[in-house]
């Protein structure tokens, strides 16, 4: 398995992954317009030409915030994840970005334990953010580089 930037291709795969992950999943033209948007940063998960997880977020000055980390339901188990949020640490620090900051659903404790492996601390609750469910957001920060 690969990590690379995504590109235009890509954009049926993303969706692909995005339907088979969320129950509200974003649409094709929701993901087209990220590839537009300056902010946005996506790396994509490749296994045999086919695109199997994805990573996005949004660079705001020094700051990424991860909007996205999906992983199709038919790979999972296999640590891609794991491969996409080490990839994604990676290119943070090469573009020097300060720190990353990211929403985890309160329940998804596979989600919280990948993050935390990674320096993730708690740093706040977003009540009810989850419209599905009403369910709260664990907002959860790592400093990628020491700020004077």
């Amino acid at each position: 398995m690969i990590c690379r930037s995504m590109n235009a291709n890509d954009i049926e795969g993303v969706y692909e992954v995005e339907k088979s992950a969320f129950d509200d999943p974003w649409s094709i033209s929701a993901i087209k317009n990220e590839l537009k948007n300056a902010l946005a940063r996506y790396l994509v998960a490749v296994e045999d030409d086919e695109i199997v997880g994805y990573i996005g977020s949004w660079y705001i000055i020094d700051e990424a915030h991860i909007t996205n980390v999906a992983v199709h339901k038919n790979h999972r188990g296999k640590h891609i994840g794991d491969k996409l949020m080490s990839c994604f640490i990676e290119k943070c620090e090469k573009d020097e970005i300060d720190s990353i900051t990211l929403e985890v659903r309160q329940s998804n404790e596979i989600a919280k334990n990948l993050y935390k492996k990674y320096g993730f601390k708690p740093g706040g609750i977003r009540k009810e953010y989850y419209k599905d469910n009403k369910e709260d957001a664990i907002i959860m920060w790592k400093q990628v580089r020491e700020v004077i």
